[in-house]
């Protein structure tokens, strides 16, 4: 029997597992299936649930799991999950032997350079670098990025976690924002706005004690942004056009910081669940101007591509990339390296 690859992308809402072929430079996809996170203590039990449907225990040469958080020494203790992952552990317990963890936009960072022109929209179409570093932003459950360095020839994928950098307030409106959530929490950070918690910070901000005048948001914490960004570009509620307003903005300009810290010549690329819905709002001149509005350095940002990732899966093919290289590479894989020892 052929030997498969097993992927997953470990979010803080749903949590993807898939099965791909070994073949060509991106893996082909066989079987995935979706879970809600939350319903399992940790990931271990909902992998051996979706080995154990699709009957490929024994077929499984290598994984790698895209999670939303730091990974040090092949573990995590996810950000906005109650879990402690460690991929040594997945692989002792499920028989694997070369089990790798990432974080989740590390992982999409591997999907880039093999994903299709339809699996991307075109923001701005920019210049290109030939060689030049790339970028990910991604709003979802939380906030994250990547750098994509261009190292001989490549773009390999740098870890960040520049969600949780201080959100830096830039007009009169957002600093009515600070100011009104700073005596509550505390500090500020970018994914307590530019996220999908923050789309429902921002509905409450601009709706102060006022009511939707769109449909009834539902009660489900994890639904709410989907709804305000339907009822803003429905336009039926003046406010939560004003919420997606700020948010497009505010996604902007932390997409323009990004670009200008990682020198993102080559393209700069939202992915999360979050910009495929607004689209709309991604294309008008609110986003693109606050991503270049940085003084001297907007010729450099008006030539920098920028496009939305469209493909849901994206963490999880490039991390069934990362696996392939696994079975390369196994050194790489569920062994420690002594730097990640050191770092641990």
């Amino acid at each position: 029997m052929s030997q498969l690859i097993l992927a997953g992308d470990v979010g803080g809402t749903k949590t993807w597992l898939g099965l791909f072929a070994l073949d060509g430079p991106r893996p082909s996809l066989l079987e995935t299936e979706r879970y809600t996170t939350l319903e399992f203590d940790t990931l271990t039990p909902m992998v051996a649930r979706f080995l154990d449907r699709t009957g490929a225990a024994d077929r499984v040469a290598a994984a790698c799991f895209g999670v939303a958080g730091p990974v040090r020494a092949n573990g995590s203790r996810l950000t906005n999950v109650p879990w402690v992952v460690h991929g040594n552990d997945i692989g002792t317990r499920l028989g694997i032997a070369s089990v790798r963890l990432l974080n989740d936009l590390e992982a999409m960072g591997h999907a880039v350079p093999l994903l299709t022109t339809q699996e991307l929209a075109v923001i701005q179409p920019g210049t290109p670098v030939r060689g030049g570093n790339a970028a990910l932003i991604a709003p979802g459950t939380g906030l994250g990025e990547a750098n994509l360095h261009a190292v001989d020839g490549r773009l390999l994928p740098m870890p960040s976690e520049g969600g949780h950098t201080d959100f830096a307030a830039r007009t009169p409106r957002e600093l009515e924002l600070v100011a009104m959530l700073s005596p509550r929490q505390g500090r500020v950070a970018l994914e307590d706005i530019v996220s999908g918690p923050g789309l429902v910070v921002l509905h409450n901000f601009t709706h102060r004690a006022t009511r939707c005048a769109g449909a009834a948001l539902p009660d489900e914490t994890g639904r709410q942004p989907a709804a305000i960004t339907a009822a803003a570009l429905d336009g039926v509620c003046a406010a939560c056009v004003d919420t997606l307003d700020l948010f497009v903005s505010a996604l902007g300009a932390a997409a323009g910081n990004l670009a200008l810290r990682t020198l993102a010549t080559a393209g700069l690329y939202l992915g999360g669940g979050i910009a495929p819905q607004i689209l709309p709002a991604l294309r008008t001149d609110r986003f693109l101007e606050a991503l270049v509005d940085k003084g001297p350095m907007r010729p450099l940002l008006e030539q920098v591509p920028v496009s939305v990732i469209l493909d849901e899966q994206a963490v999880l093919i490039g991390a069934a990339v990362a696996a392939r290289d696994l079975i390369a590479t196994p050194d790489t894989g569920s062994r420690t390296s002594d730097a990640e020892r050191a770092d641990g």
